[in-house]
């Protein structure tokens, strides 16, 4: 039973591509306000879970639900009011090459809002300075670094006051130097706007500082084999398979 701080439920989810079994019986609760990491190796589906959370993949069986509200039991319009409070920064940022960045912080409140031309200017200014990217309004994505790239994506996935962020591999393709500021700038975005985070990573430096909670997929038995803080996790668990992801291996070399 979900408790009463849960924003998001997952119950029982079980995910495939045709009969391909992707992962099964995933049950679990994100926290309001909580940055939430879904990590494990290569190939164990973390992306996928992230498709079904934000509504692109339907689940073989099982729930996702938001605030209480169960996403694919709702209706069209129901889901779509859900969706509109949810921003997403997906793995490669996903900008408009053609816009500015302006403009393409601009274009969910030109699509989905009916403020006027000089009010979507000035949150696109402010969603951009929130990112560290005041004075970069006219620039377009060619432009500018990949880690500017992925903070104009995560303007643009704040246009709209989400009560929901969902990271992909947000550190993918970065150096270590901007890879930690975009981690700072996470755990200053969850703390400055209270919105929930859920990011996918598997970079340990990634999962150590920003997660409050997460959740370990893994590919062998295809389900989920831990649930809750990283570091109370390396402290506590068991499994041999959490420890050497956690550790890199390293603790199983030691003892050696």
């Amino acid at each position: 039973m979900a408790t009463s701080d849960a924003h998001i439920v997952v119950e029982g989810l079980t995910m495939k591509y045709g009969s391909f079994l992707i992962q099964r019986d995933l049950t679990f609760e994100i926290k309001r306000g909580d940055v939430f990491v879904i990590m494990g190796g290569s190939g164990c589906g973390k992306s996928t879970l992230l498709k079904h959370l934000i509504g692109l993949n339907r689940p073989a069986a099982g729930r996702v639900l938001y605030s209480g509200e169960s996403f694919w039991d709702a209706t069209s319009a129901q889901r779509d009011t859900l969706l509109r409070r949810m921003g997403i920064l997906y793995q490669k940022g996903a900008l408009w090459t053609s816009m500015t960045l302006a403009e393409n912080v601009s274009m969910p409140l030109r699509q989905y809002t009916k403020l006027s031309e000089a009010q979507i200017r000035d949150i696109a200014e402010y969603k951009l300075a929130l990112v560290g990217l005041s004075g970069f309004e006219e620039y377009y994505p060619s432009e500018i670094s990949g880690g500017m790239q992925k903070r104009a994506g995560l303007a643009r996935a704040m246009a709209l006051d989400p009560e929901v962020l969902f990271f992909d591999e947000p550190s993918a393709g970065l150096d270590p130097v901007s890879s930690k500021l975009l981690d700072d700038l996470i755990i200053e975005l969850n703390q400055s706007t209270g919105a929930t985070i859920v990011v996918v990573t598997h970079e340990l430096p990634s999962i150590f500082a920003i997660a409050k909670s997460s959740v370990f997929l893994d590919a062998d038995t295809k389900t989920m084999i831990a649930f809750g803080p990283p570091k109370e996790l390396l402290e506590k668990s068991n499994d041999p398979k959490v420890i050497e992801f956690l550790t890199r291996g390293e603790r199983q070399s030691r003892a050696a």
